[in-house]
């Protein structure tokens, strides 16, 4: 199936759910203890976001001063960019995606399997594409003194 034919059927049904949930909810537990909660898990993502944001940008800074690559924080740092805007995102859907996506164990396993899967590798290679405009020069090297 196409990634694009996925996103749209995501963008369009991920709403109605979140909808339908909060109105469950709401006549569950009330109307105004639903407002609290997804007010509460606004804010609660906020913090999450700022907090892990932070230890995973130190640890981007640890690791290139140790000359080292740093893979696992190239993929953990979307997933708490994702993560955080998801729990920002009034609903108990996304809610539950944005705090996979920010808390630590079960981040450190997504971004485990998104690099076993690949997945970084090839949008990586997809990003750089040598230039085909002609501004390679041809030319011989030779060393002084051989």
């Amino acid at each position: 199936m196409n990634i694009f034919r996925i996103a749209l059927i995501a963008l369009l049904s991920v709403p109605v759910v979140e909808i339908f949930l909060l109105v469950q909810a709401g006549g569950l537990i009330g109307v105004f203890p639903t407002v609290l909660l997804v007010i509460g898990t606004g804010v609660w993502g906020a913090y999450l976001f700022h907090t892990e944001g932070l230890a995973t940008w130190l640890r981007l800074q640890n690791t290139l001063a140790r000359g080292e690559l740093p893979t696992m924080e190239l993929v953990e740092g979307p997933l708490v960019l994702v993560g955080g805007i998801l729990l920002l995102t009034p609903g108990f859907l996304t809610d539950i995606a944005g705090l996979v996506c920010l808390m630590p164990q079960s981040r450190r396993w997504l971004a485990n399997y998104v690099l076993a899967r690949g997945w970084l590798k090839e949008a990586m290679a997809g990003a750089w594409r040598p230039s085909s405009k002609g501004d390679v020069i041809e030319g011989e090297y030779r060393k002084e003194g051989d």
